[in-house]
């Protein structure tokens, strides 16, 4: 079991580019990097079983996603709150 998936490189970008994602302000544009590489690299993982690299794939998708689902979040309640004014 390989720590490191050097063969899967989509899944190992898409992780630093989760990480990156979390900077408030300038993450979103990582944000979706990260979530297109998560999946690339995790439907190679899946493709071919030798290759490692899904837990990093999975990652980049979950920490791609944070700042979207943050801002989405965030807009609901702003809309919510004027609606009731």
């Amino acid at each position: 079991m390989a720590v490191f998936p050097d063969k899967n490189p989509p899944a190992l970008i898409g992780y630093y580019l989760g990480v990156v994602s979390l900077i408030p302000v300038v993450g979103l544009p990582f944000s979706v990097a990260a979530i297109i590489c998560g999946f690339m690299g995790l439907s190679k993982a899946r493709s071919v079983p030798s290759v490692a690299g899904k837990g990093h794939a999975i990652t980049a998708i979950i920490m791609g996603s944070i700042w979207p689902i943050g801002i989405l979040g965030f807009l609901v309640f702003y809309l919510l709150t004027k609606a009731g004014q």
